[in-house]
């Protein structure tokens, strides 16, 4: 039994080193161009894991990869991607969720869902299908790129509609962070303030961080803080969606299902959800080493950015022009409802 056990994992991972391979290619071709950005600009406009899309998908337009390439690309699409999402767990901790008091926090937990609710209807009025409506939803809502990445497997969302939602927030990220600090200058915010603002609406962590830089260490601090907590909605919000997820209608997809045969909870909900959570409980309760946070954070990251590769290696691109004008449109509305929503709470607590 033991032999022929290891004989099944050579034959496995013999099968995916190929596509894997290419994964891994289009991930330092990613990383290079971000150097790239940094060097010439100064700044990271696009961030690896866009980049990794967008090479992919370049590459696929010039050459399709053939049948040998097909169950490595499949691998790092979905199993490493889910173990990015296990490891984000280890980012957030329960104390950053008692640090900012319960009034925001419930705030936050309301922000998030009528934000979801309003931003999923604003994409089915213009025509989104409910997929990508949904994803669209979950990136503005929660934490963007990372959100898409980690909802996508739960409710099959295929490479297109994965491709096109995360190409279309990633650019308006960009303005949203560049746009921000003028906006807290205008409205006279203080430091707390507009960190809070800002962790409310921006995307990404280190966007949050960009964006409140300009206006001091406080606004770095509490921003980061209200993003976090904003974060650790992913984990609910991926619990309700494993629910509703049967309910969707079927589709052909380039991502494929998981949880095949699986019994128990992971019925109802993926394991990697649970991964999640249950690294989140490590870290509040000290199980999990802070030595070890960083680089959790780090490989999540890696792991995603591969995953997001392989993902725009089976994209075809004319279908993520022809979805374009549809999604940003989405994505604007869907922000500027969030920024007046998380404003509009800001008032009512009277915060900072």
């Amino acid at each position: 039994m033991p032999r022929g056990a290891g004989h099944i994992l050579i034959v496995r991972a013999r099968r995916i080193w190929k596509g894997l391979s290419l994964c891994l290619f289009v991930t330092t071709l990613a990383y290079f161009l971000e150097a790239a950005e940094w060097l010439i600009f100064g700044k990271i406009w696009l961030e690896a894991l866009v980049l990794a899309i967008l090479s992919g998908m370049v590459i696929r337009t010039f050459r399709v990869p053939s049948n040998a390439f097909q169950p490595g690309i499949v691998f790092s699409a979905r199993y490493l991607l889910e173990m990015s999402v296990v490891l984000l767990g280890a980012t957030v901790s329960a104390a950053s969720l008692l640090s900012v008091g319960p009034a925001l926090v419930a705030g936050i937990m309301v922000l998030v869902g009528v934000s979801l609710i309003s931003s999923f209807g604003i994409g089915r009025l213009l025509g989104l299908p409910c997929r990508m409506a949904l994803l669209v939803a979950c990136g503005n809502s929660i934490c963007g790129n990372s959100a898409i990445a980690a909802v996508a497997p739960i409710i099959r969302a295929d490479g297109e509609e994965v491709a096109s939602s995360i190409a279309f927030t990633a650019v308006l990220g960009v303005f949203v962070v560049l746009g921000l600090p003028f906006f807290g200058v205008a409205t006279g915010m203080s430091g707390g303030t507009f960190g809070a603002f800002a962790g409310l609406t921006v995307y990404a962590v280190p966007q949050v961080v960009a964006a409140t830089a300009p206006l001091g260490l406080l606004a770095v601090q509490t921003g980061t803080v209200v993003k976090l907590v904003r974060v650790l909605m992913l984990g609910p919000v991926c619990f309700g969606l494993s629910l509703l997820a049967p309910l969707l209608p079927q589709q052909e997809t380039t991502v494929p299902e998981t949880g095949n045969g699986a019994s128990g909870v992971f019925r109802f909900v993926p394991w990697f959800i649970v991964g999640f959570l249950g690294m989140v409980c490590c870290r509040s309760i000290g199980l999990f080493p802070a030595s070890l946070i960083v680089p959790a954070s780090q490989v999540a990251t890696f792991l995603t950015v591969v995953s997001m590769g392989a993902l725009g290696l089976g994209v075809d691109m004319r279908s993520v022009v022809n979805a374009g004008p549809r999604v940003t449109c989405t994505v604007v509305l869907s922000l500027l409802m969030l920024g007046s929503a998380s404003y509009g709470l800001l008032v009512f607590l009277s915060f900072g």
